[in-house]
Formats: structure tokens, C-alpha cells, sequence
């Protein structure tokens, strides 16, 4: 190998850590932030429960309009990583602001202000990877360092609050948003100067003329239902374990990071598998493997059933989150639009959740019915996935003019 050739090389294994890198970066930022937020805003400004629930809903739909808004506009140019760098700056003002205010009301105006422009960071570092020529397997291994933040991200916050106050996790999170634009700089400069940059904004439909597709709708149906049980059943597990088991809340934890802990292995092999299968069949398996969870906790729950649960939960969910988002990229040819859209599918999930859990929590199964609930709705996203399937297979749809 020649010296050219090697220092080539080299230039592209470190542009190839790069991505991973960010993603390791901006998950640790929200692992740490995200938790916190309730116990920051009634802490630091003494708001009451529904005042919480308030400014989170509202924190939530900025968040669903700003990931509407900025990625399908990235694709436009081709361009990511400048949007990446105003959410770096938007991450910093958010939790100096938060530091620094003295009202909940300008907690909360900051939180829609700042926090919703601030969290669709991951989106685009999924969409920049995709638009630079990225394979299932290397976005599939990004997801996986992604969800390795989320495993140690929420204790290690709970921790520095706990001994340093709650504000210092603030000023963490900030301290990982200046990292974020030195980090956000270089990837820039890496870009520009690599010899297989694409130069070109991505081809596909836009979003007016992509939510008229069926394909497209049959996706947005299946994984609001997939995410409506996905958090309708994180947020049951604690009053499963509490109320209907009678055990201490850490076995929640426990089961929770239990199944965190198994999905990054999950990511990685699913990537190899889902290059010989195709993102389909894999999602249907992995429904599947949530459908077996979800039966179990139904049927027997105990804390063994709750812990060995969990590969099959991983598995789940590893397929939705991982396998999910490279499959909305293979339909929607702009990046951007497809993690916006995959990503809110999740936000809508977690709205439709509510009245999962109310309805379950109230059936003679206790919280158990809730997680019958998610079964349900696990079913219904099969379903819709595999009849969409057969009929683009049987029905020919003429192609849309672009």
C-alpha cells in the first residue's frame, strides 16, 4: 500500500467514527436531559404535577413541528450537518436558560422556544448518514451506540443530581453541547473534503406528495401503533411492578435495563440479518417477539416472566427503532423527510398511549391489561404492515411524477 493510499485510508476510517461518535454524543446529552426535565421543573420552580404535564405537552409539540420542519428542509440542500450546529447552539441556550431562570413560566418558555429545535438532532445525524451512502449495517451499528447512552445516560444524571444539586446537570448537558459543535465543525470540514461527498440534494417526493402514497401510509399506521404500545408499556412497567406485583420499584429498573443492555447486541446483529431478509420480514419478526413479551406479562407476570421477558422486548424494540427507521429511508428517498417522519410516529405513539393505559389500568386485569392493550395494538401494526405488503405486491401503483 502506497503512502498516498494509506493516509487515504486512514482519512476514511476516521470519517467513519465520526458519525458513531455524534451519535454517542448527542444520545448522552438527552439520556441526561430528557429524565430530568419533570424533576428540574419541580425543583428548581416548584410546579405541580399538572403544570409539568402541561409543560411537557407543550414541549413535546414543539418538538413534533420542529422535526416536521427542519429536516425536510435540510433536504432541499443535501445539507445536515449546519442544522446539527444551530441544535448544538439551541442545546446550550436551553439549559442555560433553564440554569438561569427565576419563574416556571420561563422555564417553559424556553423549553418550547429552545428544547423543541434543540431535540431533532439525532434525526439529522441519521439523515446525513443515510444521504453520504451509508448501509443498513452502519446506520444499524449508529442506532446501537445511540441506545448504549440510554443505558448509562439516566443513572449517571440521577447521581450528579443527587450529589451536586440539580442544576449541575444543566451545566453537563451544557458542557456536551459545545463539545457537539467542535464535534458537529469537524464533520463539516470532513465532509466537504472527502472525495465521495455527494454533491447533489436528495431525490424524492416531498412531503405533501409523499403522505399521499399508500406505501407511506400503511408505514405511518403501523408504526404509531408499534410506538403506542412501545410507550404505553415502558410507562406501565412501574405500576405493574408496584401495584399488581407488590415488588419495590427498582425491579422496573432492573427489567428496564435489562432490556436496554440487550438491545445494543440486538442493533448490531439485526443489521447483518436485515440486509439478507429485508427490513419487512424483520419487522414482522420482531412484532412477532413483542407479541410473545406482551402475553407473557399478560398471563404470568412475575418478576422472573419481567426479567427473561426482556429478549424478546429487546427484540422488539430493536427492530422497531433500528430496523423501523431504515425501512421509512428505503420508501421516502429524502433522508431528512424519513427520519422526520419515522420520528414522529414515535411522538404520536406516545399520545395515543394515554388512552391505552387508562382503559387497561382500569380492566379486571389491572396494569396487566395495559400490556394486553400493547398486544393488541403490536397485532394491529402486524397486520396493516403485512396487508400494505401484499397489496403493493398485487396492485400496481403508476409512479408519481417527481
Amino acid at each position: 500500500m502506497t503512502a498516498t493510499a494509506g493516509s487515504g485510508f486512514l482519512a476514511g476510517h476516521r470519517r467513519a467514527l465520526l458519525v458513531p461518535t455524534a451519535a454517542l454524543l448527542w444520545g448522552t446529552q438527552f439520556a441526561f436531559l430528557n429524565p430530568a426535565i419533570g424533576i428540574i421543573l419541580v425543583s428548581l420552580y416548584g410546579a405541580s404535577a399538572t403544570e409539568v404535564g402541561f409543560a411537557l405537552a407543550a414541549y413535546n409539540v414543539s418538538g413534533f413541528v420542529s422535526t416536521l420542519v427542519v429536516p425536510t428542509r435540510a433536504d432541499r440542500s443535501g445539507d445536515y450537518l449546519r442544522p446539527l450546529l444551530w441544535c448544538g447552539g439551541f442545546t446550550i441556550a436551553l439549559t442555560t436558560a433553564l440554569a438561569l431562570a427565576t419563574t416556571l413560566p420561563m422555564a417553559v418558555l424556553a423549553l418550547v422556544a429552545l428544547g423543541g429545535p434543540a431535540g431533532i438532532a439525532i434525526g439529522l445525524i441519521f439523515a446525513h448518514q443515510r444521504y453520504t451512502g451509508a448501509g443498513v449495517r452502519q446506520i444499524m451499528r449508529t442506532r446501537a451506540v445511540f441506545s448504549f447512552a440510554w443505558v448509562g445516560g439516566p443513572p449517571f444524571a440521577a447521581f450528579l443530581m443527587g450529589v451536586l444539586g440539580h442544576r449541575s446537570v444543566l451545566w453537563v448537558v451544557a458542557g456536551l453541547g459545545v463539545l457537539g459543535l467542535g464535534l458537529t465543525r469537524v464533520m463539516m470540514h470532513a465532509h466537504a473534503t472527502s472525495p465521495h461527498a455527494r454533491r447533489t440534494p436528495p431525490a424524492g417526493d416531498r412531503m405533501a406528495v409523499a403522505l399521499r402514497r399508500p406505501d407511506v401510509l400503511v408505514l405511518l399506521a403501523t408504526f404509531v401503533a408499534l410506538g403506542a404500545a412501545l410507550q404505553a408499556a415502558v410507562s406501565a412497567l412501574p405500576l405493574l411492578v408496584t401495584g399488581e406485583l407488590g415488588l419495590d420499584l427498582e425491579w422496573s429498573g432492573v427489567a428496564l435495563g435489562t432490556c436496554a443492555a440487550l438491545e445494543i447486541p440486538i442493533l448490531v446483529v439485526l443489521g447483518r440479518v436485515t440486509t439478507r431478509l429485508g427490513p419487512r420480514r424483520v419487522v414482522a419478526v420482531g412484532c412477532l417477539a413483542g407479541l410473545l413479551y406482551y402475553a407473557l406479562v399478560t398471563l404470568a407476570a412475575s418478576p422472573v416472566v419481567l426479567v427473561v421477558g426482556q429478549l424478546p422486548n429487546a427484540v422488539f424494540i430493536a427492530t422497531m427503532s433500528g430496523v423501523g427507521l431504515t425501512l421509512f429511508q428505503d420508501v421516502l428517498g429524502r433522508p431528512g423527510l424519513a427520519s422526520s417522519l419515522f420520528m414522529n410516529t414515535t411522538r404520536v405513539g406516545a399520545i395515543v398511549a394515554g388512552p391505552v393505559i387508562a382503559v387497561g389500568g382500569t380492566s379486571a386485569l389491572g396494569y396487566a391489561g395495559v400490556f394486553a392493550g400493547c398486544g393488541v395494538l403490536t397485532l394491529l401494526g402486524l397486520v396493516v404492515l403485512v396487508v400494505g405488503r401484499f397489496r403493493s405486491l398485487t396492485v400496481r401503483v403508476s409512479p408519481r411524477a417527481r
